[in-house]
């Protein structure tokens, strides 16, 4: 009898891999194999006590989208051209192929901020990115951070226009009501499907002052007290957050790892945020997928059921992730969001004043290294300007928020302000003292890696976003590279050459992210403990919109239409020397493509590794 029910054993998971093959699919990697495959030969043994070799079973397919961004059509509205990379629209064809009669279709947010849509936030009508996930009729959608940049008003509309199913169910509001559901159960050909909806906590770091009044709540106490509350009513558990996989700030519980260590439940969890392609891997039994941005990839779940006693239980999973670059616009979707797309380039096309003389950022020595980010430059001196203009701070900070950021020569279209200010900041005064403004800046020089003999390029460390690389103005000073973070900051001096001394009191210019995230509260920065910045004035010169709005009106209106390139050059980068001629041949066997600087793994730090005499060819 054991050796026939061997033999079944063996035929069950053969036929249960054959499903996962023809679905196309990949199976997800797992740390132990060895110990999976026993849980799932124990699983089946299992089954078949229950109901012999003849189970039933059923079929479920989930798709999944994450951080669309804005990008309901192939456009570039900041850079004002066609980018058929990915877009809601293609997305939209790509379904059609994709999705069968036993489909669901689930989004982890981040959906109206970004690609210029954000122009749409706080009209009446309904946003062109709400419309298009309706049109395409999602089953399930879950709040993301940048939901939350324009405040609650925002967000319970955006909850309010959709018509599928909305969670965020560790998001209280002033009343004490969530502000969305935690999960919602689908049955689906005859399958329940259970789905949970968090989002990250650390939307209190970045948007604060919108969520004053609110309560944000630790993901995984919520997620664990609705798991067991539903214990018994479902078939499928799936998890739709809107985290990435590791924590983020060293937070506890903000990423969906530590989620999954302690709620072993879930079948799948659809991670976001990070932008990072998962195609499937497994972590502690749950399969997780995640997608990168603006709708360049979705994924692809499989699921084979077997009937297990009044209900049905998870046998095998697969997963992929499909690319939508070469799918066309769905016509349908583009006539349905035609007026906004005719909206928002004509808004992105209207000229708001010109610039004379050359581009404000020098063209790159080396493409994978920008040079606005080893070299003081006009460009970001202009977004300085501006920041000191209208808080009359002492000191401002800024960063470069898209690697080809500039501006050229000609008339300065208001997408312009977009291309070289990315994201829908406003403006922040602090008050802090020079030993402040000195662990601010140290903590903003880890941005590149040490120095090395036999170095050739300067490189950034694969640890720190680009955005969190802060250029300053009004005080002059160094960045000696060749010494280890925290040790970095060399010559800081205020422009008549006074010292800048620990007990100096001064306003500073920001972007309300680096007060919220990094300078009003202990943790990367400033420790637990330690004396903060204090909050001078939120949202400077709000009535004109945030940073990107006061560009444009400092363009027209404070230089009258016209500006040129002025650059200060009140800091460099010190502590690198290399031999002249190994480093011209390094540049020129970088442009012809011989040998390669390489990036972060997830893609988004450019120039991780520097080019060393022992690279070239």
């Amino acid at each position: 009898m054991k050796k026939v029910l061997s033999s079944v054993i063996a035929l069950s998971m053969a036929l249960f891999l054959a499903v996962g093959c023809a679905a196309g699919g990949s199976a997800p990697k797992d740390e132990d194999n060895g110990a999976a495959n026993a849980a799932d030969s124990a699983s089946v043994e299992a089954s078949l006590d229950q109901t012999g070799a003849g189970a039933e079973t059923k079929t479920l397919r989930i798709i999944g989208t994450s951080d669309l961004h804005g990008k309901f059509l192939p456009w570039d509205y900041a850079l004002n051209a066609e980018d058929t990379s990915g877009s809601v629209a293609q997305l939209s064809t790509a379904l059609k192929e994709y999705r069968t009669d036993d489909t669901l279709l689930f989004d982890a947010g981040d959906t109206i901020q970004d690609n210029y849509s954000d122009i749409f936030v706080g009209e009446d009508d309904v946003h062109p990115m709400i419309q298009a996930i309706n049109a395409l009729k999602y089953d399930v959608w879950t709040v993301g951070n940048h939901e939350f940049n324009y405040g609650m008003d925002v967000v319970k509309k955006t909850i309010g226009d959709l018509e599928c199913a909305t969670l965020g169910g560790n998001v209280y509001d002033e009343n004490g009501e969530p502000i969305a559901d935690g999960y919602t159960i689908i049955e689906k050909n005859g399958i329940r499907v259970a789905v949970i909806g968090m989002v990250t906590p650390n939307i209190t770091r970045w948007d604060s002052v919108n969520l004053a009044d609110c309560m944000v709540t630790d993901p995984l106490e919520e997620t664990r007290k609705i798991i067991d509350s539903i214990k018994g009513q479902y078939d499928v558990l799936v998890g739709v957050y809107h985290m990435g996989i590791d924590d983020e700030y060293d937070v506890p519980n903000s990423g969906v790892e530590d989620i999954l260590k302690e709620c072993p439940e879930f079948d799948v969890m659809l991670a976001s945020h990070a932008h990072a392609l998962v195609e499937g891997e497994t972590i502690n039994g749950t399969l997780v997928v995640m997608n990168t941005e603006m709708a360049k990839t979705f994924s692809v779940i499989d699921l084979t059921l077997e009937k297990n006693g009044d209900g049905y239980k998870v046998a095998d999973k697969t997963s992929k992730s499909v690319e939508t670059k070469d799918y066309e616009a769905d016509p349908e979707l583009v006539e349905l969001l035609s007026k906004y797309d005719e909206q928002a380039k004509n808004d992105a096309n209207s000229v708001i004043g010109k610039l004379v003389g050359d581009q404000l950022s020098p063209v790159n020595e080396i493409e994978e290294i920008p040079t606005a980010q080893i070299e003081d430059t006009a460009l970001i001196d202009l977004i300085n300007d501006v920041q000191l203009h209208y808080t009359g701070a002492k000191v401002s900070a800024a960063a470069l928020f898209t690697a080809g950021a500039n501006m050229y020569p000609g008339d300065i279209k208001k997408c312009d302000t977009a291309l070289i200010y990315k994201y829908t900041n406003t403006l922040y005064k602090l008050h802090m003292t020079g030993a402040q403004l000195k662990k601010y800046m140290e903590w903003s020089a880890k941005y590149f890696n040490t120095f090395k003999p036999g170095d050739l390029t300067i490189s950034f460390n694969p640890d720190v976003r680009a955005y969190n690389f802060d250029m300053f103005a009004g005080v002059n000073y160094e960045i000696n590279i060749s010494k280890e973070p925290g040790s970095r900051i060399e010559n800081l001096t205020w422009p008549d050459g006074t010292p800048v001394r620990d007990d100096d009191e001064f306003d500073i210019a920001v972007n309300n992210y680096r007060a919220s995230s990094h300078l009003l509260t202990p943790g990367e920065v400033y420790e637990e403990g330690e004396e903060l910045p204090k909050l001078v004035e939120i949202d400077v010169k709000g009535d004109i919109g945030g940073v990107r709005e006061l560009i444009g009106d400092y363009i027209t209106n404070v230089k009258k239409g016209q500006i040129k390139p002025e650059c200060d050059d009140n800091w460099k980068i010190t502590g690198y020397e290399w031999d002249k001629d190994l480093r011209e041949k390094a540049v020129t066997q970088l442009k012809n493509k011989e040998i390669e600087i390489p990036c972060s793994e997830d893609g988004r730090t450019p120039n991780v590794k520097a080019i060393t005499e022992k690279d070239l060819k």
